[in-house]
């Protein structure tokens, strides 16, 4: 499944991202150096309500966001794995303990620690189009 999109139609391509995904947990979002990752993640709390300030958790390895739905209080964990070595290094850092909690987990550079993803992991690769437009493309649902 693809969606393509810009800065100006990220909401609505957040908001079909959610329909499609429904209740899976984990997303490993896969792309170069600048393609959007945190920029759609960003997007994508929004969506859910997110008040929490979004941004990159390049330095924290993990942030954890705050949402309300259905009158209950729900939690979204952002990971940033660029600058761990390997799987050894995720679980150090508690990585796994979010991954594996039910909780929505938004994971960038998954490729750094691919053996700690569970079997139902959606990937999702973002590409650059143009200085404008991205391609989002979701796998493994």
């Amino acid at each position: 499944m693809q969606i393509e999109f810009t800065l100006k139609s990220i909401k609505p391509a957040a908001e079909k991202f959610w329909s499609i995904i429904g209740v899976k947990k984990v997303i490993a979002f896969h792309g170069s150096m600048g393609a959007g990752k945190t920029t759609f993640i960003h997007a994508l709390c929004d969506i859910k309500g997110v008040k929490d300030v979004v941004g990159s958790p390049t330095f924290s390895i993990i942030n954890e966001y705050i949402f309300s739905e259905n009158s209950q209080s729900k939690k979204i964990f952002h990971i940033d794995l660029y600058r761990l070595k390997d799987e050894k290094e995720a679980i150090h850092t508690g990585v796994e303990e979010c991954i594996y909690s039910n909780h929505i987990c938004f994971v960038e550079w998954p490729e750094k620690a691919p053996s700690i993803f569970p079997a139902d992991t959606i990937h999702v690769f973002i590409e650059l189009i143009n200085d404008d437009t991205r391609m989002l493309t979701i796998r493994d649902i």
